[in-house]
């Protein structure tokens, strides 16, 4: 997996290394323990440990040692698919911990927590509900939200490239054309579409038109953290 380019490499990482790391020093943690552990390498790594549908959780503490994740559903609960554009290969000028320090100084920052837990609220019943619309739309809603923030930093964090917005402009013309597809965008210029199994073929082959593109990968929810035999 490629390092620094907005494909959660750090993500993997850890929570690998926290299960790995564990396991060889002798210690069994349950799944919120480990999932804590991993979450002090990289935020996400909290999620990383599950496998399907998941959701990290703030927490309360101040030391935030409660701010972890917990499966919302198995892989096997609902069969869609990520159609994931990868638009550079790069590493990023700005690391996602440095754009998240940055993202602090945009004044759209305060209204984006703000109108977090109503976001998760609405991927959370759309995912329980097994409603593709509901949760493409509130994941695109919530990622071009993200990066409006980053627009409005000082100084300025923009991840995208050109095909980044390319691919945006592809995606919203498929939805127009009636193919059910919608994008989210990480820390970087790499564009990630969700879409049902049946959609995936067309939905790649039209990213892959888009000039800039590199290459086109095609997921479907997996497993979580484990050691191998």
């Amino acid at each position: 997996m490629p390092r620094g380019v907005g494909l959660a490499s750090s993500a993997a990482a850890f929570a690998a290394l926290a299960l790995a790391a564990s396991r060889a020093a002798g210690i069994v943690l349950d799944p919120p323990a480990l999932s804590a552990l991993a979450r002090r390498g990289s935020g996400s790594a909290a999620r990383s440990i599950f496998g399907g549908f998941v959701e990290w959780r703030r927490g309360e503490r101040p030391d935030g040692r409660d701010s972890v994740a917990e499966p919302l559903a198995p892989p096997d609960f609902w069969d869609v698919r990520v159609v994931v554009a990868v638009t550079s290969s790069a590493p990023k000028a700005v690391s996602s911990r440095a754009g998240m320090e940055r993202a602090a100084t945009s004044p759209f920052y305060p209204a984006w927590v703000a109108g977090a837990e109503a976001d998760l609220a609405e991927a959370r019943a759309a995912i329980r509900a097994r409603d593709l619309d509901a949760l493409g739309l509130v994941a695109e809603h919530s990622a071009l939200e993200m990066h409006a923030v980053g627009l409005a930093a000082r100084p300025p964090l923009v991840y995208w490239r050109a095909a980044t917005v390319g691919c945006l402009e592809r995606v919203w013309q498929l939805r127009a054309e009636g193919t059910p597809a919608f994008a989210t965008i990480d820390a970087g210029p790499q564009v990630k579409v969700l879409c049902a199994p049946a959609d995936a073929g067309p939905v790649a082959e039209a990213l892959r038109a888009v000039p800039g593109v590199e290459r086109v990968l095609t997921c479907a929810p997996g497993g979580g953290a484990e050691v191998a035999a």
